[in-house]
């Protein structure tokens, strides 16, 4: 048995800060309508930045954190449903960025906002047998490049951002993992290149249900693989950031502790692949998670997919 061991992590956020009352001036909004329905007072968007420019910069802090240089990482992941390119990949062009070896393993994953999980999976088993013992699993997303801005629907959710992090396989932990997908092509839908503008379509009410339901079961399953009682046996509980509802309903319905299940959706809005690096980020910067915390996280999203996991800082 083996786990990734998370190294280091790195966040990048694009400097234009956008809040509920900045959307005002262009859809029928304020900030009291998003915030009580979703959680979330900004985000952010790119102006001149784009996805490399960001999984670059997540990634360079990550890296420095680790003390890992370029000649130690033998996997490089994005996960992100918004690359620069159709192709070359994200993933390519960090490589170039970074400075990594030609025989580096790169490329994107789509999994929508579990792209991160599906990643970090991903990366742990490529480095059984990856030349190098570190793997960089980033999620990126400019997201604002693919919105209506006139629905008031969907362009108050979501934000532009990147998150990274370094691993190394480690043969002395154990973790347990849960995914899943349920094809469905309406619940959420990004139009993609073609004579339609790019544009995301989302069933609100489909989603929700879809994420409550995933997050509580996956959440379930983790915990009785790990051979809890509890979710407040564990130190931590970190979700794909999508919307506060969501998160606070599954807590509740597991009686979680208060805390136990962390939110920033206030100031990011729903990055996507980018929120579960992000948040594991901001808790590692302010002191909250330390070594041997047993943590959950879970991401959800279009696809429809999810994924979760139950591991060891």
């Amino acid at each position: 048995m083996s786990a990734p061991h998370i190294l280091a992590t790195g966040r990048c956020l694009p400097e234009r800060v956008v809040t509920n009352e900045d959307l005002s001036r262009t859809v029928d909004t304020n900030d009291e309508w998003v915030f009580s329905r979703t959680g979330i007072h900004q985000r952010h968007f790119c102006t001149s930045e784009t996805g490399l420019d960001l999984a670059v910069s997540a990634a360079r802090q990550a890296m420095d954190r680790a003390g890992v240089t370029a000649a130690e990482v033998g996997v490089c992941l994005v996960g992100t449903f918004t690359p620069d390119h159709a192709s070359p990949s994200t993933a390519c062009l960090l490589q170039r960025e970074l400075g990594l070896e030609e025989d580096t393993v790169c490329f994107d994953l789509n999994a929508a906002c579990a792209g991160f999980l599906y990643g970090l999976k991903t990366a742990h088993a490529l480095l059984c047998d990856a030349p190098r013992p570190c793997a960089l699993v980033v999620g990126a997303e400019v997201i604002s490049r693919v919105m209506d801005h006139t629905d008031r629907n969907t362009c108050v959710l979501f934000g532009d951002g990147a998150g990274a992090a370094i691993i190394r396989r480690d043969e002395s932990r154990s973790w347990h993992t849960v995914f899943g997908t349920r094809g469905d092509p309406d619940s959420i839908r990004v139009q993609g290149p073609g004579p339609v503008p790019s544009s995301i379509h989302m069933d609100g009410k489909a989603v929700f249900r879809f994420a409550v339901e995933v997050v509580e079961q996956s959440i379930r399953q983790l915990l009785e693989r790990e051979g809890l009682a509890s979710v407040n046996d564990l130190d931590l509980v970190v979700c794909h950031q999508a919307n506060a509802r969501i998160i606070d309903f599954v807590a509740k319905r597991l009686g979680a502790r208060e805390g136990l299940f962390f939110k920033n959706m206030d100031r990011y809005g729903n990055t996507s692949a980018a929120s579960i690096p992000i948040a594991l980020d901001e808790l590692t910067e302010a002191g909250l998670l330390r070594p041997g915390m047993r943590i959950v996280t879970v991401g959800f999203g279009g696809g429809l997919t999810w994924a979760g996991a139950l591991l060891r800082w």
